[in-house]
């Protein structure tokens, strides 16, 4: 049950990160739109970068990391006692996952990543709802483990991660 509420919770995330994307790329390409003046407008952008637009037009590295990413997430899921305790390590891969598929999508659909999110008091750069999920995920992902958990917990999710060796016999 909880690995199958967890894909509809991808599929939800990545249907509203592409759904906003639709919106923006129908609605924004030659008309921003001005929420609160000066502060934060609505603006097409087609980002063929990664963060803050670094590593232009590397589609093919891009995929190849968000892949490797998806696998990792993808395996520590399945290992994750199925307890309470880890609940939110669930949400925050769940949250990770949904945001770099849905900027995969734009990706292989694309060659290009749809932004349109843009802070203009501080110029931040434009960004997107997959990349609030995976940002905020990962600085949740980040509190969790140096706050929440437990150093054994913190442990125990990394050996998860390493795989088992048998021990030689001497």
């Amino acid at each position: 049950m909880i690995y199958f509420i967890g894909l509809i919770a991808v599929i939800l995330g990545v249907a509203l990160d592409q759904y906003t994307k639709y919106l923006a790329v129908n609605h924004l390409q030659n008309n921003p739109i001005s929420i609160i003046e000066d502060v934060f407008e609505l603006r097409y952008l087609e980002n063929r970068g990664a963060a803050f637009g670094m590593f232009q037009n590397r589609q093919t590295f891009f995929l190849i990391i968000t892949i490797i990413t998806l696998c990792l997430i993808g395996y520590l899921y399945y290992r994750l006692p199925k307890t309470k305790h880890f609940l939110w390590l669930r949400v925050c891969l769940i949250s990770i996952t949904a945001g770099a598929i849905g900027n995969m999508i734009d990706r292989i659909r694309l060659k290009y990543v749809v932004d349109f999110l843009y802070f203009e008091l501080i110029d931040f750069p434009i960004f997107n709802v997959a990349d609030i999920f995976a940002s905020v995920a990962t600085c949740g992902l980040i509190v969790l483990l140096l706050f929440y958990y437990k150093e054994e917990d913190v442990d125990m999710v990394f050996q998860l991660l390493t795989p088992k060796r048998k021990k030689m016999e001497e």
